[in-house]
């Protein structure tokens, strides 16, 4: 199988100094996961060279909302960002479905939504459960750790995106890793027996989504230690994986526009908690 190069930064961003331009791509691990005959997609044909760093950024909240965590590494800036962002509003299930008619309307059409893991524009009348429907996805599968829809980690719009139903049915509670076979309206996404990979575009935005969840939720509010390993076998445990790939998709497809928006509207309208990995990518090789 052929693979893809990595996606360039987006063009534009509302931070005060966006990440600095990088020379390549990040150079591939040592090996394909579970490949048997070919590199993994996002490998180039480049010469072997140290992994890109993701630029420091500096935003608008660094001198009041994140004042707290400016530079500190390691487990003292993941305690910190937690006691941070765990100061949240929380929203019913039901109330999920008109928030993501705001988070994440597309920017060309009002009247519709952009999908997780396709890119589709849908009207956002067509939520629901049937054939053609967009529905709420959970990123970090409600099986790790068993958190259903109860408002808390099964409403956090952090983490909760429209997907189209049968393509939210096939990735399923799976972990995410590199591989598998090309998944049906999700042009770009791949899936085999225990893994999803979302397309290019997609790739950052669930890496910086499920460390969110990992970074917010530490077992001191009732709900499990969500935590990130190199596992795609989790099952119902509170893990997700696979956090190696994570921290290469989270430095392959910086944070864009759309991303940075809903970022926005999650702390001003609803929750008045930011995902810190959209403010500042560079955190999460600073923390793993």
């Amino acid at each position: 199988m052929r693979c893809r190069s990595a996606r360039s930064p987006p063009a534009s961003s509302p931070r005060t100094s966006a990440p600095a331009p990088r020379s390549g791509p990040s150079a591939p691990p040592p090996s394909c996961p579970r490949s048997t005959s070919s590199p993994p997609r996002w490998a180039t044909t480049a010469p072997s060279a140290a992994p890109a760093q993701v630029a420091a950024a500096t935003t608008a909240y660094d001198a009041t909302y994140y004042e707290d965590a400016i530079g500190k590494t390691g487990t003292s800036l993941k305690s910190s960002l937690h006691t941070i962002i765990r100061t949240q509003t929380k929203i019913s299930y039901d109330a999920v479905w008109n928030a993501l008619k705001v988070t994440d309307q597309d920017p060309a059409n009002s009247n519709n939504v952009i999908l997780l893991y396709s890119g589709t524009s849908r009207s956002k009348s067509l939520n629901g459960g049937d054939v053609g429907d967009w529905n709420r996805e959970h990123v970090w599968a409600q099986s790790h750790g068993n958190f259903g829809t109860s408002a808390g980690p099964g409403t956090d719009l952090h983490h909760l995106r429209p997907a189209d139903v049968q393509v939210n049915s096939t990735r399923g509670n799976k972990d995410f890793d590199n591989g598998g076979s090309p998944v049906s309206g999700a042009t770009g996404s791949y899936t085999d027996s225990n893994s999803f990979e979302p397309r290019n575009a997609d790739k950052g935005d669930v890496a910086r989504m499920i460390l969110y969840m990992a970074v917010r939720y530490e077992g001191d509010d009732a709900w499990a230690n969500l935590e990130p390993n190199d596992s795609t076998t989790n099952g119902s445990v509170p893990y997700h994986g696979r956090l190696s790939v994570l921290k290469q998709w989270n430095e392959q497809d910086p944070p864009s526009a759309f991303e940075q928006r809903r970022n926005d509207i999650i702390f001003g309208t609803y929750q008045g908690n930011r995902n810190p990995f959209i403010d500042h990518p560079e955190w999460v090789e600073a923390i793993w």
